[in-house]
């Protein structure tokens, strides 16, 4: 059964709508700058992908990711000329840390914070009076977590209409943790870069709003794509480290369950961290599903590279952004690849700049720690 998407709303370091989002990733800007909201003297890496929207330099406030789950979310529901009382309608949000940013302020310097808020079902319920909530904590693949059981609500016809949303903000120790990882501290995200030194954290938040295609599209009569299948598994393999035969059985089990060959993909949106452990891997796992170098590829490209790793919210935001790169015929570069890595020989990597296509079909690609992997095929619409 396919899904129709009928509404979409996002924010992110580019940008605080759709359309401002998609025009800074096509022409190349990137969101990096100079740390703002914690004590630079306490880590290496001073520079990350922050929403710049707090008050003062260096002083970091509470509920900032609840505050960007709400915009997104009022926006995707304006796209798709839903009221913003959503009542029964399911609402799912896939996150990394939820508002653990806040429990850090409350802890540290005693600023307020009631710890229900931890989690987003209370400020969906008095924002919007959404009855059910799902709060999925599933690592970086959790927003594709969540339209996965998104569609397993409308298969069942236990909803007529699901929201789909993802949302992480950059918290302290979670930065402190990375930046200890690397042997050099990262200055920017470089998928598939032989000159790659890590992952950078990004911020933001996205929604879509989706129904049953044969419903339909709803109040705003339109219908921005099709969804046509979505597949997840988990190897628990590792703490952090993906197996790359794990990725191809959640690749392949999309590819089945969407009716597709991988020949019929024009378009990856593929992971992308720019750490070893995922290039590897998700490049194993790519090169096997779509036999490559021996068949053409698939063209190929990675946001992270200017959004930084937005975890939570970083399904969605490819999967938006696959949606808008076939409705406008353009496919946003990998910025800052410029070295490929010898895994990537043969693959059709979107660089140095945008590239002008005509896809109609794309895959999502999101994994998350501890083998976490979704996969979604999404289908431009007439």
């Amino acid at each position: 059964m396919s899904l129709a998407v009928v509404g979409m709303g996002a924010v992110a370091s580019i940008g605080g709508t759709v359309p401002e989002i998609f025009d800074s990733l096509v022409s190349g800007h990137s969101g990096i700058a100079d740390m703002r909201g914690f004590d630079r003297t306490k880590f290496r890496a001073h520079r990350l992908y922050e929403i710049d929207d707090r008050p003062d330099f260096g002083k970091d406030v509470p509920l900032r990711a609840t505050r960007w789950l709400d915009r997104a979310v009022t926006a995707a529901l304006a796209d798709a000329g839903l009221d913003e009382d959503l009542g029964e309608i399911p609402v799912l949000v896939g996150t990394t840390l939820r508002e653990l940013r806040s429990v850090e302020l409350s802890w540290r310097d005693g600023t307020s914070f009631d710890v229900r808020d931890l989690n987003f079902g209370p400020m969906l319920e008095r924002r919007f009076g959404a009855v059910h909530t799902e709060t999925i904590a599933n690592a970086c693949a959790a927003s594709l977590y969540a339209l996965a059981l998104g569609g397993d609500l409308l298969a069942l016809y236990e909803a007529d209409t699901v929201v789909v949303a993802g949302v992480d903000s950059i918290t302290e120790s979670t930065h402190g943790l990375l930046d200890r990882c690397y042997p050099e501290a990262p200055d920017a995200v470089r998928p598939f870069d032989r000159h790659r030194r890590g992952m950078l954290q990004g911020e933001g938040a996205a929604a879509i709003v989706v129904r049953r295609e044969e419903d339909g599209p709803g109040p705003s009569g339109r219908v921005h794509a099709r969804i046509l299948g979505t597949a997840v598994n988990c190897d628990a393999d590792h703490p952090s480290a993906p197996r790359a035969e794990r990725i191809a059985d959640a690749v392949r089990q999309a590819h089945r369950r969407a009716g597709v060959r991988p020949a019929d993909i024009d378009l990856v949106m593929v992971h992308g961290t720019g750490t070893p452990l995922n290039d590897e891997a998700e490049a194993a796992a790519l090169a096997e599903v779509f036999d490559l170098p021996a068949s053409p590829s698939p063209l190929m490209t990675a946001i992270k590279s200017m959004t930084g790793h937005t975890a939570g919210a970083s399904g969605l935001h490819s999967l938006i952004t696959a949606v808008e790169s076939m409705r406008a015929g353009v496919v946003p570069p990998i910025v800052g690849l410029t070295d490929p890595v010898p895994a990537v020989a043969g693959f059709r990597l979107a660089r140095p700049a945008a590239v002008h296509t005509d896809a109609a079909l794309a895959q999502v690609n999101s994994f998350g720690f501890g083998g976490l992997n979704a996969v979604a095929i999404v289908e431009k619409v007439a």
